[in-house]
């Protein structure tokens, strides 16, 4: 009994002690003729929204943390026009006996419409969504480790983007809408989880994107008004080409050749399964 008493004493006082520690913390930039941001963000733990913001602000983040785990990270560097955001874990706290939902950290990151943006994100043990569309992105890239993960491009890229990249672990990632991401060069690595790559959008260039994956399972959706042609290397995964035409070792919408816009797919996968999906 004396045990048990001492177990809930831990809970209840671990319980107030970890809601006084969640503090809030907020840094902004107002725009100041910039026209270019490079932004890096890392993100240790928690749930984060990244979105377009107020023209006027460069950028914005409103952070909820664990200040006894956890400390906000907010540099500025005008002479370079880059920023470094995000939440890092210090390394100090020890064993905390509470409920997960008194620990549940979030993020709200926003960046201008106005400027063109390369943006890099590395994200721990989070739950994100990651909304690029109205944005300019002129190059982003997305690194997940046991994470859940949206990126969506819900609008046209307001600016041609050289390339996009997304590296995950063991992660359940969603693209979403990357017809509109205007990127002449896409590439996704994957190592155990389920990635779903949905290329819906307004298509405005021809992309070549290149997708490698270990276990797990695959989809892509894909555009009906451009032409797709995927090439596909694979072991013990299995492969649906529904609407695909086999030409050899690659597989062609119909009228691919003439087609104005060209979607080229190169697919590289050991373990797992390969499906195919239309967008209407």
């Amino acid at each position: 009994m004396r045990a048990v008493a001492l177990a809930l004493a831990l809970v209840f006082v671990g319980g107030s002690v970890a809601a006084q520690s969640m503090r809030p913390f907020t840094t902004y930039r107002q725009l100041h003729g910039e026209t270019r941001l490079t932004a890096a963000l890392d993100y240790a733990a928690g749930s984060l929204r990244v979105a377009p913001g107020r023209p006027t602000e460069l950028y914005r983040m409103d952070v909820s943390y664990d200040g006894d785990r956890y400390e906000p990270i907010s540099d500025f560097d005008a002479s370079h026009g880059a920023v470094a955001l995000g939440l890092k874990a210090t390394g100090k706290g020890g064993l905390r006996v509470v409920s997960r939902n008194q620990l549940r950290q979030t993020a709200s990151v926003t960046f201008s419409p106005r400027v063109d943006l390369d943006v890099d994100l590395a994200l721990g043990a989070s739950d994100a969504d990651i909304e690029l569309g109205g944005l300019r992105v002129a190059g982003w890239k997305v690194q997940t480790g046991a994470s859940q993960a949206v990126v969506r491009f819900s609008q046209p890229n307001g600016t041609r983007c050289r390339s996009g990249a997304v590296s995950s672990g063991a992660a359940d990632l969603t693209v979403l809408g990357l017809g509109n991401s205007r990127c002449d060069r896409l590439d996704f690595e994957a190592g155990i989880g389920k990635m779903t790559l949905d290329f819906g959008g307004t298509w405005s260039v021809s992309s070549d994107v290149g997708v490698k994956m270990a276990v797990g399972e695959l989809v892509l959706r894909l555009p009906r008004q451009v032409g797709v042609r995927i090439a596909l290397d694979k072991f013990l995964a299995s492969f649906q080409p529904a609407g695909l035409e086999q030409q050899g070792t690659r597989y062609e919408s119909a009228g691919y050749a003439e087609a104005e816009r060209k979607l080229d797919i190169t697919v590289t996968t050991a373990v797992g399964e390969v499906r195919v999906e239309w967008a209407d």
